[in-house]
């Protein structure tokens, strides 16, 4: 078990030092692919203005997603009825989906926590 410990933090310092040595030419190297992302200048107006143009897309956006909820839940009551047609293969992904669920469920109550897993700091 000492060993394994002593190969990981090996292979932690060598990602450092490689991260460390190319860091800031892969950061210049994204940025200048993205840049025609980047508002210039970045002044708080234009943040600001971002800010209410991302707002409102997403309020627009409702609708539409509405729509498709329904879409879907129709869909998953059709299945439910149709429940004798359902293969092993579908339930097991089912089942498999609903375990994925309740892991990011744990994982995020553990991260709440801050990373305990008796419970939360006083």
């Amino acid at each position: 078990m000492a060993s394994k410990l002593v190969q990981v933090q090996s292979k932690a310092c060598e990602a450092s030092k490689f991260v460390a040595k190319h860091g800031t030419s892969y950061y210049r190297q994204l940025l200048e692919k993205n840049k025609h992302y980047i508002q210039e200048p970045a002044t708080v107006e234009k943040c600001q203005e971002l800010s209410k143009q991302l707002l409102y897309t997403r309020l627009a956006s409702i609708p539409k997603r509405y729509e498709t909820f329904w879409k879907e839940l129709d869909y998953a009551k059709n299945l439910w009825k149709n429940r004798s047609d359902l293969k092993v293969e579908d339930a097991g992904i089912a089942a498999l989906f609903g375990l994925e669920c309740f892991a990011w469920y744990c994982a995020g109550e553990i991260a709440g926590r801050g990373f305990t897993f008796t419970g939360y700091y006083p």
